[in-house]
C-alpha cells in the first residue's frame, strides 16, 4: 500500500466517523442533550468548588478569613454533626443492603429514640439522679433510646414490610414514606407540636475540655466519642459474631443463604434491629448537641443521613459512616467557603482559565473530528461548554466576585450540592456500592 492509498483510506475513515457524529445527533439529540447538560453540570460545580477553596485559601493568608479557633470549631462541629448522619446511614445502609429498598421512615426511628430519651431523661431529672450521677443516668437513656429505637424498627419490619417482599421495589418505597408520616404524626398525638428540651447538660459538658492541647466542648467530644465506640461495636458485630456473617450472607444471595441454612427472616429482623439501635443512639447524640426535639426532627437528619449512604455508597457500612463525616464536614465549612467567593478573581487566573477552556473546546472538536459516536455527548460538551467558558472567562472573569449574604443559612443547600456534585464524578459514592447478587444484575 502506497502513501496515496494510505491518505485515501485515512480520509474515508474521517468522513465515515464525521458521517456517524451527525447521524448520532440527528438520530438522539435528547441523549446528546443530556450528556451536554451534565457535563456541563460538572464543568460549573468543579469551578466553584476550586473558586471557594483558592479563595478561602487566599482570604486566609490575607489575614481576611476565620481565626484558627473558629476553624477548630467549624472541624469539631463538622465531626460531631457528621458523626449523626453517620450512624443513621448505617441504618440505611444496612436495609438497602440486604432488601434493596430505601426505608424512608429510618428518620422518624431516630425520632423515636430522641423523644423516649426526653421522656427518661425528664424523669431521671426529676429524681435528682440526672444532676446527681450524670454518667450512670447518660448510659440508662442511652440504652433505653437504642431499645426503643430497635423495638420501632423490628415492628415496622413485621407489620409493614414483611408481606411486601417480592412486590416491585417501588411498593415498599411507597410504604416506607407512609411509615414516616404515620410515626411522625403519632408523636405529635402523643407529644403535641411544642418542642420539647431535654434537661440542661451538667456544666463539664457545657465548657470546653483540655485535648492535646485542643479546647473542645465537652458534649461534642462525648458526642463524636460514642459515635467511635458505636462504630466499632458495629463492625465487630458484623465481622466477627454469628449474627454478622448471617447478615453478610443474606446481604449478598438471599436465596443461597436460605439453602445453607441460615434463618433468613429472623437475619432480617436483625439486620432492623441493629440499625434501629444505631438510629436511638444518634437521637441522643443529637439531644446533646441542640437539645430541643419536636415531631418533626427525624425528617431533615433523616434525608441528611440518606445522601451521606449515598455518598459514601449505599450498602457500604464503612462508606455510610465516611459519607456521614464528609457531610458533617462540609456543612460546616460549606458557608464559610461560599463566602469565600467574595475573593475577586484576579485577571492572570481569569485569563489561565479562558486558556484552558479554549483549549478544552478544541479537544473536543478534536475527538468529535475522530467519529466516535459513543464520545458524541462529551465532545459536545467540551467543545460549548469550553467555548462558552473562554467567552466568559476573557469578557467577564477578571475582578469578578460574588457577595453572597447569609450564607450560614444555606448549609443545607451545600450539603445536598456536595451529593449532586460527588455523585456525578463517582456515581457509586466515595467506596462503591455494594449491593445484594440480584441488585448487581
Amino acid at each position: 500500500m502506497d502513501e496515496g492509498e494510505t491518505g485515501d483510506g485515512s480520509d474515508n475513515r474521517m468522513v465515515t466517523g464525521v458521517r456517524a457524529q451527525r447521524r448520532a445527533l440527528r438520530a438522539d439529540p435528547a441523549t446528546v442533550a443530556v450528556d451536554v447538560f451534565v457535563f456541563a453540570m460538572k464543568v460549573f460545580l468543579a469551578f466553584f468548588a476550586l473558586w471557594a477553596v483558592v479563595g478561602t485559601i487566599v482570604l486566609q493568608v490575607q489575614g481576611e478569613g476565620l481565626g484558627a479557633d473558629s476553624w477548630r470549631d467549624v472541624v469539631v462541629g463538622g465531626l460531631a454533626t457528621g458523626s449523626i448522619y453517620g450512624l443513621i446511614a448505617l441504618g440505611y445502609s444496612m436495609v438497602y443492603g440486604i432488601l434493596g429498598f430505601i426505608n424512608f421512615a429510618h428518620g422518624e426511628v431516630f425520632m423515636t429514640g430522641a423523644f423516649s430519651g426526653y421522656l427518661m431523661a425528664g424523669a431521671l431529672f426529676a429524681s435528682g439522679m440526672w444532676e446527681a450521677n450524670f454518667p450512670l443516668a447518660f448510659v440508662i437513656v442511652l440504652i433505653g433510646a437504642a431499645l426503643t429505637s430497635m423495638i420501632v424498627a423490628i415492628t415496622i419490619e413485621k407489620v409493614a414490610y414483611r408481606r411486601l417482599r417480592g412486590a416491585p421495589r417501588l411498593i415498599p418505597l411507597i410504604t416506607s414514606i407512609g411509615v414516616s408520616f404515620f410515626l411522625q404524626y403519632a408523636v405529635l398525638g402523643l407529644f403535641g407540636g411544642n418542642i420539647k428540651s431535654y434537661p440542661q447538660l451538667p456544666v463539664g459538658l457545657r465548657e470546653r475540655v483540655n485535648v492535646l492541647g485542643f479546647q473542645v466542648e465537652g458534649s461534642k467530644l462525648v458526642v463524636i466519642f460514642v459515635a467511635a465506640v458505636s462504630v466499632v461495636a458495629l463492625w465487630w458485630f458484623v465481622s466477627k459474631s454469628k449474627s454478622g456473617r448471617a447478615i453478610r450472607a443474606v446481604a449478598e444471595d438471599r436465596e443461597i443463604a436460605g439453602l445453607m441454612g441460615i434463618d433468613v427472616n429472623r437475619t432480617i429482623v436483625k439486620t432492623f434491629a441493629v440499625g434501629g439501635a444505631m438510629a436511638g443512639v444518634a437521637g441522643i447524640m443529637w439531644a446533646l448537641l441542640f437539645r430541643n426535639i419536636f415531631f418533626h426532627t427525624g425528617f431533615l437528619p433523616g434525608i441528611k443521613a440518606f445522601t451521606a449512604a449515598v455518598l459514601g455508597g449505599i450498602g457500604n457500612l464503612p462508606g455510610a459512616m465516611l459519607g456521614g463525616l464528609t457531610l458533617g464536614m462540609f456543612e460546616a465549612a460549606g458557608p464559610t467557603m461560599m463566602a469565600s467567593l467574595r475573593w475577586a478573581i484576579p485577571t492572570w487566573v481569569a485569563h489561565t482559565i479562558g486558556a484552558a477552556a479554549l483549549a478544552g473546546a478544541v479537544r473536543g472538536f478534536l475527538r468529535f473530528r475522530q467519529g466516535h459516536v459513543r464520545d458524541t455527548g462529551s465532545a459536545v460538551g467540551w467543545m460549548l461548554v469550553g467555548s462558552l467558558f473562554a467567552l466568559l472567562a476573557f469578557t467577564q472573569l477578571p475582578g469578578f466576585q460574588v457577595v453572597i449574604p447569609g450564607t450560614s443559612q444555606l448549609k443545607d443547600m451545600i450539603a445536598f450540592l456536595v451529593l449532586i456534585g460527588v455523585l456525578m464524578a463517582r456515581p457509586a459514592g466515595l467506596l462503591g456500592e455494594r449491593l445484594a447478587l440480584e441488585e448487581r444484575g
